[in-house]
Parts: structure tokens; C-alpha cells; sequence
């Protein structure tokens, strides 16, 4: 009998004991926050949900919105950055005139691509917060946006080559040096700028 009882006020303790860490654990549980807060938040009130405000002044401006890094850290110099830079790389009258002509020239290429791919964009846009979008509109959608902004990035790219052709070695490494850029390594092919007198 005392043996019994013994087991028995064992047993109990030992199922008593648990009951404050299991109560614990369900704390825990309950007290735990809720799932993250996804980074896209507050974008669902965008008037074009895939685009920030900054983005789409970029496009509008033609600004190069990192398009040209291939170019830009490789040593191949863009126009908007040269004019900026224009004394400190001492440019000649011909030099500065040309850069501002390519500058002007780009700008006039990049703005309507950029208004389109807003306008395409925006379409996109709609065909999903109307519930409108199917298969085909998707896919049609989404081929003219990729178009477009291929067609804007190969236009920056073209702009940085033909902005080098227009300086020498010493002043595209006096750009690297002023924009903060290591300095180029030598690579084969990249000495082939054509580099005018002046």
C-alpha cells in the first residue's frame, strides 16, 4: 500500500511538473509575431504598380537608370557624365560640342522608348487589377515591354561607345579616376577606341 501511494504521488508530481512548461511552450507559440511584412508593401497604392516614381521620371528624362554599367565600369565613359565632368577632363571646344551633341541625341532617342515602356507598363497594369488579363494579352504585353527595354538599353550602351571614341586614354582614365572607379585592368581588345586629335 505504501508502495502504491508512493507511486501514485510520484506519478502525479512528475505530471504536474510538465504543466508549466507546456503551458510555457503554448505561450510561446501564441506570443509569436506574425510573418513578416512583405517588401512589396505600400507599392499596391502605385499608379503603376511595377514602377516607382523615380522610375518613371527616369524613363521620362531619359536618364540611364544603371542600363550602361556594362559600359560605364568597363571604361567606356556616357555622355551625361563626361558634360558634368567637362573642365576636370579638359575637354577641348570640339570635344564638348560633339559630347553635347551625342547627349542630345540620346535624350531624343530614349525619352519616346521610355514613355513607351511606361504606357506598356501601365497596360499590364490594368489587364490585372481589372481582371482582364488571359494568356495571349500576357504574353503580348510582356513581349513589348521586353523589346522596349532592350531597345532603351542598347541605346544607352551605344551612347557610352560612341562618348569613348570621342576621348583619349588618359582622359577616359582621368574619368575612372574622378567618378571613383578602380583602375581598369588591361584587357585584350579594349585598347581599339578610335581617339581624334583634339
Amino acid at each position: 500500500m505504501h508502495v502504491v501511494r508512493c507511486a501514485i504521488i510520484c506519478a502525479t508530481w512528475a505530471t504536474l511538473s510538465t504543466l508549466p512548461a507546456t503551458a510555457q511552450d503554448h505561450g510561446r507559440t501564441g506570443d509569436r509575431p506574425p510573418p513578416a511584412v512583405s517588401p512589396y508593401a505600400g507599392m499596391e497604392m502605385r499608379p503603376v504598380k511595377a514602377l516607382s516614381d523615380q522610375q518613371i521620371a527616369d524613363l521620362k528624362a531619359g536618364r540611364g537608370m544603371g542600363l550602361a554599367l556594362a559600359a560605364e565600369l568597363n571604361g567606356y565613359p556616357g555622355p551625361a557624365h563626361v558634360l558634368e565632368l567637362a573642365d576636370a577632363l579638359a575637354l577641348s571646344d570640339g570635344q564638348r560640342a560633339r559630347t553635347k551633341a551625342l547627349f542630345d541625341e540620346m535624350k531624343a532617342e530614349a525619352i519616346p522608348i521610355g514613355e513607351r515602356i511606361i504606357a506598356d507598363e501601365t497596360a499590364l497594369d490594368r489587364l490585372f487589377s481589372e481582371r482582364r488579363v488571359t494568356t495571349a494579352s500576357l504574353d503580348d504585353t510582356i513581349a513589348r515591354i521586353g523589346a522596349e527595354q532592350a531597345e532603351l538599353r542598347a541605346a544607352h550602351l551605344r551612347y557610352h561607345l560612341a562618348m569613348a571614341a570621342l576621348l583619349s586614354p588618359s582622359q577616359v582614365a582621368r574619368y575612372r579616376e574622378l567618378r571613383g572607379y578602380a583602375a581598369a585592368p588591361a584587357q585584350s581588345g579594349h585598347g581599339g577606341h578610335h581617339h581624334p586629335a583634339d
